[in-house]
This record gives C-alpha cells, sequence and structure tokens, in this order.
C-alpha cells in the first residue's frame, strides 16, 4: 500500500478525482472535485495517484448578515 499524504491528487472509484486533506492510520479524509469532502477508513479505501491538476474553486461570498431592529 502506498503512503499517502496530505496534498496528493487520487482518484476514488465512486467519488472520481479529489485532494487529500487528512491521512492518518485511521481515517483518511478527501475533498472531491465534484462530491465535496469524504471520510473513508483508511484501512478499506482504494485510491490511485493522478496528475490531473485540481479545478480552480471560485470562494464563496460571505453573506452580510442583517441586524435586528432595536425595540
Amino acid at each position: 500500500m502506498k503512503n499517502w499524504s496530505k496534498g496528493d491528487r487520487v482518484v476514488q472509484p465512486t467519488y472520481g478525482a479529489g485532494t487529500l486533506v487528512e491521512v492518518n492510520e485511521h481515517h483518511t479524509v478527501i475533498d472531491f472535485d465534484e462530491h465535496g469532502r469524504r471520510t473513508f477508513a483508511t484501512r478499506l479505501v482504494t485510491l490511485q495517484a493522478t496528475n490531473e491538476p485540481a479545478p480552480h474553486k471560485t470562494p464563496t461570498r460571505k453573506r452580510a448578515v442583517k441586524k435586528k431592529k432595536e425595540s
């Protein structure tokens, strides 16, 4: 089994391409390009390395919070 590290680009059969966010002996967290962040049991997850670059993600804009009227 390959030793994966944070930031590696991988492909998982069900969710496709993604970037490793966290890897330890118990859990592997992957931020998938099209399916968001998912957590897997490290000993059960099937991954393949890929050279496919991560897509550019536009930052989300924070919404303004309306202030409550004073009584």
